[in-house]
């Protein structure tokens, strides 16, 4: 709470983990064994997101980041091959290609979706194209067909996305391989923490050999990469509240549409082949968007860019202009489980009446 005067103003965040009684018990069984690190429990958590999914395998990391350095090792990514990667994500997928000494390859947005423009990648990439990591940006499946016919290796970044399902497939099950991210506010959370999925053994053997280098010959470049028994028992718990998670998103997403349509701000229509799990509940609004923010914190509104920065601003590679117009309108509104109904109606009525 933040007193504002003779009142409190109650804030609503703009995520929260949900943290419940059986994800303590979870975690507080694996402190009384006296086994905190990485061992059973990880084992049991990549086995069941790996299931979920519908893959072969996965390897537990200690972030997302770390998972998707480990996908492209995985790929054999070297010093300057590119990588692709839309313009409009967070610096993960940069920093894991550089990581590698390889060259990020970055691409527009399409503009309804704000998933990487398969034309535009397809206009961009070069015979030095390794491979394209493709987020699921705000739980909505990218367009994989269009993506796939491109023939490059695709890393599918269910970060945001986990639960989300394409052509009635779980997101994560297309591509060559596909990470996670279980950061604090993600889809479910171990804190933080991240996995590396794949159909294909290999690459889930060349990622396994890398995670950690304990008692292993230096033959290759090792990391320490591991997650810990602690973390996984709260993944586990996580993972089988997962649907429920996803229901109540797709709930809120109902009625934040509904209330907004009058205003002309309802997110973009879902396309039939997929689901979307409303990580993000992104709208489209023409005003200053830095002063907005600043009206609805005020009002204990607590909203955000959905993207901090597109990435072509840092590296200013190639012109992104569908990743501009966005990321200069875009408003991402507070959605979890743990939101209330009442909460999302305070939030669309001091969103309306911060724009009038």
């Amino acid at each position: 709470m933040r007193a504002e005067g003779p009142r409190t103003v109650q804030v609503i965040a703009h995520s929260r983990p949900t943290l419940e009684a059986d994800d303590e018990q979870a975690v507080l069984a694996v402190l009384r064994s006296g086994h905190i690190a990485q061992g059973a429990q990880v084992a049991a958590f990549e086995d069941q997101v790996a299931r979920y999914v519908g893959v072969h395998g996965g390897v537990a990391t200690s972030s997302g980041t770390a998972a998707l350095h480990l996908a492209l090792l995985a790929l054999g990514v070297q010093p300057g091959d590119e990588v692709a990667m839309p313009s409009y994500v967070c610096t993960a997928p940069l920093y894991a290609t550089q990581y590698l000494g390889a060259v990020p390859l970055l691409v527009d947005i399409d503009p309804v979706s704000y998933n990487i423009d398969a034309a535009d990648l397809q206009r961009k990439c070069t015979r030095r194209t390794k491979a394209v990591i493709v987020p699921h940006l705000f739980g909505l499946p990218a367009a994989l067909e269009a993506l796939l016919a491109l023939g490059l290796p695709i890393v599918e970044d269910c970060a945001q996305a986990l639960g989300a399902t394409y052509d009635g497939r779980p997101v994560g099950s297309f591509g060559a391989l596909a990470i996670c991210s279980f950061y604090a506010t993600k889809v479910l959370t171990t804190g933080e923490g991240g996995m590396v999925l794949s159909r294909t053994a290999d690459y889930l053997e060349e990622a396994r050999q890398r995670r950690d280098y304990d008692e292993k010959a230096p033959s290759l470049l090792r990391y320490n990469y591991k997650m810990t028994d602690l973390q996984a028992a709260l993944g586990v718990t996580q993972l089988g509240k997962l649907p429920r998670f996803v229901q109540h998103r797709q709930a809120l997403a109902a009625h934040y549409t509904r209330r907004l349509q009058a205003y002309g701000m309802a997110a973009p229509a879902v396309p039939a082949r997929c689901s979307h799990i409303f990580y993000r509940f992104v709208v489209q609004v023409q005003r200053d968007l830095e002063a907005l923010l600043e009206r609805l914190a005020a009002a204990g509104i607590t909203c955000r860019r959905p993207v901090f920065r597109p990435l072509h601003h840092y590296l200013r590679q190639f012109a992104c202009p569908v990743t501009d117009q966005v990321w200069q309108r875009a408003l991402s509104l507070p959605i979890y489980p743990t939101l209330s109904v009442d909460a999302v109606d305070r939030v669309v009525d001091r969103v309306v009446e911060s724009l009038t």
